[in-house]
């Protein structure tokens, strides 16, 4: 493989030394790494075109590999080789190494980790929870556009440091948004970055201000539901706890990631944050018209927190 440059990026509080070029994360000047991301041959086997994926995850390191793109060996929770797929640019590998590759990493490194959005408001995290097509970055973008700030999109990691306030740690300024959405909840200085390929539908937008780049502590976590208007109601403690482990990154890849002491781990952690911060039920308007209405029961919501 030819030569690459290395590139230095801040992402979810670390330093990020990568080969592979995340236009995605901030940059910063050349430092000891917590994080490397190394492109190179990886002694596994890849998947077949009919298998399409290979997951394999073992105590003290895993292996996520996609056909079409490429694969992917975390070591440590400190490091990640990555063999591209013929003819995959940097680009498209971005899209599975911000996604469930530095998910499992950041898991592997201690912090409970959503598929979830974070925004801070007036210094508190909303999190936003939901099943594919709920709302949760068309949601998130809303609150944006209403001034707010971003805290990360789709991959939320949660320091449980202290179990009693857990933190919700800043990952890196961009949001993906379908087009319909874009168009309805247009974001000022918000740089469009090019389709990556035809069948990713959501394009990237990258912030330019509006982004958090401190912990925020964790005051609410939503799980999106599409309704006639919008209304918000408490989960039972009995419903919550079912609900965060759902939608934990991790538990996306069965039980074989959750390996050894981090099932153990992965539970009082999830518990923790039911706990601390519970879950509400949140009903967004169908009509991307009406997601105000969410946004001004969310305001209304987390000032009476205060």
């Amino acid at each position: 493989m030819p030569e690459r440059q290395r590139h230095f990026y801040r992402a979810y509080g670390l330093t990020v030394a990568s080969d592979v070029a995340l236009p995605e994360l901030e940059p910063v000047e050349p430092a000891a790494a917590d994080i490397t991301i190394a492109v190179g041959a990886i002694d596994m086997p890849m998947p077949s075109p009919q298998a399409a994926t290979t997951f394999r995850f073992e105590p003290d390191r895993q292996y996520l590999a996609w056909h079409a793109v490429g694969a992917f060996l975390i070591s440590g929770g400190r490091r990640i080789d990555v063999e591209p797929a013929p003819g995959v640019d940097d680009a498209l590998l971005a899209f599975p190494l911000l996604g469930p590759v530095m998910a499992l990493l950041l898991h592997r490194r201690g912090l409970l980790v959503l598929h979830a959005s974070a925004i801070a408001v007036a210094g508190k995290g909303a999190i936003f929870m939901g099943d594919k097509g709920a709302g949760k970055s068309t949601t998130a973008s809303a609150l944006i556009r209403a001034g707010h700030e971003l805290l990360t999109d789709d991959v939320v990691a949660l320091d449980l440091t202290n179990p009693g306030q857990p933190m919700i740690v800043p990952g890196f300024p961009q949001i993906k948004l379908a087009a319909d959405a874009a168009a309805a909840i247009p974001l000022g200085q918000a740089e469009v970055r090019p389709q990556v390929h035809p069948a990713i539908d959501k394009m990237q937008h990258r912030l330019h201000g509006a982004f958090s780049g401190s912990m925020v502590p964790a005051a609410g976590i939503y799980v999106l539901e599409r309704g006639q208007r919008a209304a918000m109601t408490p989960l039972p403690a009995i419903a919550a706890l079912p609900a965060i482990i759902k939608f934990s990154y991790v538990t996306r890849f069965g039980r074989a990631a959750l390996s050894g002491d981090f099932a153990a781990l992965h539970l009082r952690q999830c518990s923790a944050i039911a706990n601390h911060v519970g879950v509400c039920r949140l009903e967004v308007p169908a009509g991307l018209d009406r997601i105000g209405e969410a946004v001004a029961l969310l305001e209304r919501e987390l000032a009476e927190d205060v």
